[in-house]
């Protein structure tokens, strides 16, 4: 009967240290997971337009670390929630860089296809003037040109609303595009391409 007893009171006994362990973990793991989901929430402002993958798995972490919590596993959440603060700092810089980087080349595209847009409006009005086209250019062509410098117009218009929508990755991808489409036009009205930009240093996602 002895036995048994002392067998009960171990077992309280070993019960009641790993209660008051976990227990003293709780405190500051509840802590750090609060300092993680504010260094995960800034992060997603800044980052979810420009590196969504990188902040998809800042989120997915967060909801584990909690999960951590949830099951009293206190100490594993602290250094999780721990590691997970500095991945979202880490995270964070990442994207101001790539926002810089996106922001250079599309200063570059916004000084470039306005003044493309502008000559090759003067062409055409030119051109449509002329009672004889070249012997290079179809009337048909010269229509599909006029077609086209409207979408271009209307193309870039949007890639600007993005641009200032902070989708910086989607308005540099259609500036690309738009230049694109607006170099076929300058080589079918027979106009000389402007000067090539540097190669872009990464690719736009």
């Amino acid at each position: 009967m002895k036995k048994n007893v002392f067998a009960l009171a171990m077992t309280l006994l070993v019960s009641l240290f790993f209660i008051i362990s976990c227990s003293g973990s709780k405190g500051p793991a509840e802590m750090a997971i609060k300092a993680s989901e504010e260094a995960v929430n800034a992060t997603k402002a800044e980052a979810a337009k420009i590196l969504p993958d990188e902040v998809k798995m800042l989120e997915d972490s967060l909801a584990s670390v909690k999960e951590k919590f949830v099951k009293k596993e206190y100490k594993a959440a602290l250094e999780e929630a721990t590691a997970l603060s500095g991945k979202a700092k880490d995270v964070l810089a990442a994207a101001k860089a790539k926002k810089d980087e996106f922001t250079q080349k599309w200063n570059a595209m916004s000084q470039e296809l306005p003044q493309m847009v502008t000559d090759i409006q003067a062409k055409v009005d030119s051109l449509s003037k002329v009672k004889k086209l070249p012997a290079n250019l179809s009337k048909q062509a010269l229509e599909e040109a006029k077609t086209g410098l409207a979408s271009v117009k209307e193309d870039w218009a949007k890639a600007e609303e993005s641009f200032k929508a902070g989708s910086f990755a989607d308005a540099v991808n259609a500036a690309t595009a738009i230049k694109d489409k607006a170099l076929k036009i300058m080589e079918t009205l027979g106009m000389s391409a402007p000067a090539a930009a540097p190669a872009p240093a990464a690719d736009v996602r």
